[in-house]
């Protein structure tokens, strides 16, 4: 299955933004951001160039994929879908990586990071209402319940995650229980209630042309 294997440090300072993909290490003063807050490379430091209109919104789009851990065609496709579908564009497009089962599984705290989450989703530990799932791209729903399979309940990430959860992955459309490593989809989300530093427009203009 194809990821994206760049070092994750890196794409944070290449788009000048926390992206949180390294779990802990991102809460800390060892974060990249926090030490170096400038573009990787030689020249990011000194480096100095007019962006144009047309890489604004490339940053923007290139921030959403790192931040989603999602690659270039599979993006794409999300943006179609979302453009076919009623309502505002780039709000359907964040919400649709929002619900994600590996982005709900770092929502709930049962994962430090996206990237965490999604081996987790392949190594069999999860089920969605009961079926065992292993696909971190699957689509939830409203209404459904993620649960830590009985044989991984005793798995020290999912303890450790929650005790050491990200603030920044809290949001009020998920309900979780800490006791049963458990969670479920309360509702679709707003963009209100999408705690991600995005400008999704400029996503859809980039895809617009």
């Amino acid at each position: 299955m194809a990821r994206n294997t760049d070092p994750k440090c890196k794409q944070c300072r290449r788009e000048g933004v926390k992206l949180f993909l390294k779990g802990e290490r991102c809460l800390t003063l060892k974060c990249a951001i926090e030490r170096r807050n400038y573009a990787p490379g030689d020249h990011g430091q000194n480096f100095r160039r007019k962006v144009t209109e047309y890489g604004v919104q490339l940053r923007e789009k290139q921030k959403a994929r790192r931040m989603y851990g999602v690659l270039e065609r599979q993006f794409r496709g999300y943006y179609a879908k979302a453009a076919g579908q009623k309502g505002v564009t780039g709000e359907n497009l964040l919400r649709m990586l929002e619900l994600r089962l590996d982005n709900l599984v770092y929502r709930l705290g049962l994962a430090s990071s996206r990237a965490q989450a999604r081996q987790i989703v392949l190594h069999r530990h999860l089920s969605v209402n009961g079926q065992t799932v292993t696909i971190p791209s699957y689509q939830c729903r409203p209404g459904d319940k993620i649960e830590v399979r009985t044989g991984s309940a005793k798995v020290d990430v999912f303890k450790s995650s929650l005790e050491s959860r990200d603030p920044n992955s809290l949001v009020s459309w998920l309900s979780v229980d800490k006791d049963k490593l458990s969670g479920s989809v309360l509702q679709s989300p707003s963009r209100a209630e999408i705690p991600v530093p995005l400008n999704e427009q400029l996503i859809v203009e980039l895809y617009s042309k």
